[in-house]
């Protein structure tokens, strides 16, 4: 076996940074490289920001949000029409839709779908403070915007299913053809949904 002729605290760095989403050992070898040779700007800085990002961020008791506040800042605008409630399956797809900034309305993060293979049911999932938020008489409409995933689906059916004794309105995303989308380059299962929810022209 080749020694290694790194020292531990680099090792830990890459072996951290390995962790994250999309790094893998190489990936994260050349990003702790880079944070390395850029001590001043970038290590030290980078560091700074995670040790405060640590001590103050936390999760919206109302939404599942993340922020340094809570209730977090989208809870509390005055701006947002608290009538909708979006469903979102995390706090990346709360984003996405934030950057989009179509509707100025409020969200529910579910912390992922339901999932039998991995051992996640209905409660691991935030449903039921979702149905307490729909019953209090504040939601008028709830739209459901999970992935198109077979998971997704499941949750989503099982969230309607749920919701059936409150009196909220329930909606999903429309799924089909992307904006800039050419038919000859989308699946089967893409074209059969643009299809069946094809609105009038």
């Amino acid at each position: 076996m080749a020694r290694s002729v790194l020292g531990p605290e680099i090792e830990r760095l890459i072996q951290l940074l390995a962790k994250l989403p999309g790094l893998g050992p190489r990936s994260a070898r050349r990003a702790a490289l880079a944070l390395i040779k850029k001590k001043e700007q970038l290590l030290v800085p980078l560091a700074g920001a995670m040790n405060v990002a640590a001590e103050r961020v936390k999760v919206c008791s109302v939404c599942g949000n993340i922020d340094t506040v809570d209730p977090c800042s989208i809870c509390t605008d005055p701006e947002r029409d608290g009538r909708i409630l979006i469903v979102v399956e995390d706090v990346s797809d709360l984003w996405a839709l934030e950057r989009a900034g179509a509707m100025k309305a409020r969200y529910h993060v579910l912390g992922g779908t339901l999932s039998p293979l991995d051992g996640i049911g209905p409660d691991d999932l935030t449903i039921d403070a979702l149905v307490r938020r729909c019953a209090s008489g504040e939601v008028a409409e709830v739209i459901i915007a999970v992935n198109a995933t077979v998971d997704g689906q499941a949750t989503a059916h099982v969230i309607t299913d749920r919701l059936t004794a409150t009196p909220v309105k329930v909606s999903r995303l429309a799924h089909g053809v992307p904006v800039g989308g050419e038919l000859d380059y989308l699946d089967e299962g893409t074209l059969t949904a643009a299809l069946r929810a094809r609105t009038p022209f």
